[in-house]
C-alpha cells in the first residue's frame, strides 16, 4: 500500500508577492496530489484568527477533506496546523497535541484508516528556540506514546530545525527515520530543509521530493515537501 504525504507552510497563503491569494494554495495543492497533506499557518494569527483556506473553497477546488481539529469557530486547525486527507480515507480520531511554547506553536494528531490499515500522522511546526524545539519534540513522541494503539506512524511539519542531523532532530532516535527531501526555505531560492518528514521502522520509503513549481515559488515563504511511503502487508 503506497501512500504520498506532504507537508506544506502556506505562510497564511501570503505569497512572495505579498498577494494573500487562498486559490493559488488550492492550486498547488492539486499540482502535489498528496494523499494526506499536513499544512501550517492555515489561520490568521490574530483576532478571531479564521482560517486563510476556507472548508468550502478546499470541498469545491479539491478532493481532500479536513481533519476537524479547530479550537475557534472560524479556525481551520490548532495553533495554525491542519491535516487534509483525500475523500475516502476513514478519520478514526484526531486530537490537538500539546506543546510546552513561548510563542504560538503547535501540532495536531489524526488516526486513520486506509484500506483497513490503522495510521498515525502527526503535523507540527515547531519553536524558533533549540531547546524549546527539542522539548516540543519530546512532547510529540510521549503523546504518540501514550495513545491507546502503536500504529504506523508518520510525523511532518516545519521544524525550524537547520541542523542537518542534530538538534532536537536527535530526539527521535532509534526506530524513526528522519527524512530531508530537501532545500525548501525561502521558496525562491532555497537553501534550508526546515520542513522533514519523519517515519516509524514500519515504513518502506519510496521516495522524497521538495515540490518546486513556477506557483510553489511565489505562492509562500515555503516548498511544499514530499514522501512516498509504502505499508508492507501483514
Amino acid at each position: 500500500m503506497q501512500i504520498k504525504f506532504a507537508s506544506y507552510n502556506i505562510h497564511k497563503a501570503v505569497g512572495l508577492d505579498r498577494r494573500r491569494d487562498p486559490e493559488r494554495i488550492l492550486t498547488v495543492l492539486k499540482e502535489i496530489d498528496a494523499d494526506v497533506v499536513a499544512l501550517q499557518e492555515v489561520d490568521r494569527r490574530y483576532g478571531r484568527r479564521m482560517a486563510v483556506l476556507p472548508l468550502e473553497a478546499i470541498h469545491a477546488a479539491t478532493d481532500y477533506v479536513a481533519v476537524p481539529m479547530s479550537m475557534k469557530p472560524d479556525s481551520l486547525g490548532w495553533h495554525g496546523n491542519a491535516i487534509l486527507v483525500r475523500k475516502g480515507i476513514d478519520i478514526v480520531e484526531a486530537a490537538p497535541v500539546p506543546l510546552p511554547v513561548l510563542e504560538p506553536r503547535g501540532a495536531v494528531r489524526a488516526d486513520l484508516l486506509i484500506e483497513g490499515r490503522r495510521l498515525r500522522v502527526v503535523g507540527m511546526h515547531l519553536d524558533l528556540s533549540g531547546i524549546r524545539r527539542r522539548h516540543q519534540v519530546r512532547s510529540v513522541l510521549s503523546h504518540c506514546a501514550d495513545c491507546a494503539e502503536r500504529v504506523p506512524t508518520v510525523m511532518m511539519g516545519d521544524l525550524n530545525e537547520w541542523a542537518q542531523r542534530g538538534g532536537c532532530l536527535r530526539e527521535f532516535g532509534v526506530g524513526w527515520q528522519v527524512l530531508a527531501p530537501g532545500r525548501s526555505f525561502p521558496s525562491r531560492r532555497p537553501m534550508a530543509l526546515l520542513d522533514r518528514i519523519v517515519v516509524s521502522a514500519e515504513w518502506e520509503v519510496v521516495g522524497t521530493n521538495v515540490h518546486h513549481s513556477p506557483l510553489s515559488a511565489i505562492g509562500s515563504d515555503h516548498l511544499p515537501v514530499c514522501a512516498s511511503l509504502v505499508l508492507p502487508k501483514i
